[in-house]
């Protein structure tokens, strides 16, 4: 009779498989991934940042569709195949949003798409290249979820911006493990003068609000996409250090640590190869609940002018752009962000609470 001994890690898969909100939740945060990597393939507007402006058509509801003449440029766009599909097209045409044309010869006669009732100007423009038909510089063009105050595709910008919220979250829970983990083992494994000294920095660490630490870093650094990444990962590793530290105290009573003493392994290896193995469990946790922390912060500091800046597109500094909109009669500009941040936030909390049920040797 053979009998089949599923080790720990493939008992935690089986129990969380049995968490809808958890497997939910994860493959939520995989198509979120896969939309911040790819966002410029699935954009209506895939410019660079989707940064393409109608003034004309500014703050139209979801759903508006409006006729638009692409004028040729003689620039040639010389970009590479990867340089589009992940940092977006750099724009060598000319859109102009036209309610009318008609169309002789060479010649297109159109009438400037103007709103709030007033008449549009009207023009004339003159084919030179005759190989291109006239025909083909005329398309309608549909906004699914309207556009914003500047005339840009709010449902590109919603996509593009997604990938500075999503990858704030790895970055900064990156750079928090990096330093929380060593300042954690070393202060754990060493105890005395060193756990003092490194448990006073994380004190002092942890007084200080988050916001403002992030704010101060932020400025210290300078304003930018990757600063921001930065000095939010730099706020987030005292809480791993803690963790880390309480879980290494008490392993390394533990006899295999004895064991490994005994075989003469040193200090190193025993940390990396024997102690840190049996604690990341409490720290998976924790790096869940910081990736959420930090799509928080980094929307807080986009919203109040300090993180991503324009015209970069970021869920916090859309919701900065249009929150006075919501009185306006046109929350949608900036309800839609805004539930886009509270739908993944709570995706990694509900991925977090799985994997701590999973990972519960006591259940």
């Amino acid at each position: 009779m053979s009998t089949k001994v599923n080790s720990l890690s493939q008992l935690a898969l089986q129990k969380f498989k049995k968490n809808f909100w958890g497997v939910f939740s994860f493959y939520f945060i995989a198509f979120v991934g896969v939309i911040s990597v790819f966002a410029y393939l699935f954009a209506p507007d895939n410019s660079r940042h989707a940064n393409q402006m109608h003034v004309s058509i500014h703050s139209k509801v979801p759903g508006f569709t409006v006729g638009m003449l692409v004028l040729p440029s003689q620039i040639k766009n010389e970009q590479g195949f990867f340089d589009k599909v992940f940092f977006g097209n750099i724009n060598t045409v000319t859109e102009i949003p036209i309610s009318q044309h008609t169309i002789s010869n060479n010649t297109i006669n159109y009438t400037e798409y103007a709103s709030d009732g007033l008449k549009g100007v009207q023009k004339a423009y003159v084919l030179e290249d005759k190989s291109i038909k006239p025909e083909t510089l005329i398309t309608k063009k549909t906004f699914y979820l309207g556009t914003d105050k500047y005339g840009r595709d709010l449902l590109s910008r919603v996509l593009v911006g997604a990938r500075i919220s999503f990858f704030i979250g790895f970055v900064a829970v990156f750079i928090s493990l990096v330093i929380g983990i060593f300042m954690g083992s070393v202060a754990g494994y060493f105890g005395g003068k060193v756990d003092a000294f490194i448990m006073w920095i994380i004190n002092v660490t942890w007084s200080i609000p988050t916001l403002l630490l992030v704010i101060a870093i932020t400025l210290a650094l300078g304003k930018g996409f990757w600063q921001v990444f930065i000095a939010v990962g730099l706020t987030m590793w005292v809480e791993v250090a803690r963790v880390v530290r309480g879980q290494i105290i008490s392993a390394k009573e533990m006899q295999y640590v004895t064991a490994a003493r005994a075989l003469g392994f040193n200090n190193y290896r025993i940390i990396t190869k024997h102690i840190l193995p049996n604690i990341m469990a409490p720290v998976i946790v924790i790096c869940a609940a910081n990736f959420a922390a930090a799509i928080l912060i980094e929307s807080g500091l986009s919203f109040l002018g300090i993180g991503a800046q324009p015209p970069m597109a970021s869920w916090g500094a859309m919701i900065k752009d249009h929150y006075n909109y919501i009185i306006l009669g046109k929350p949608y500009l900036a309800v839609i962000p805004g539930l886009c941040i509270m739908f993944l936030v709570m995706a990694f909390m509900l991925i977090g609470n799985a994997l701590r049920d999973a990972l519960d040797v006591k259940n």
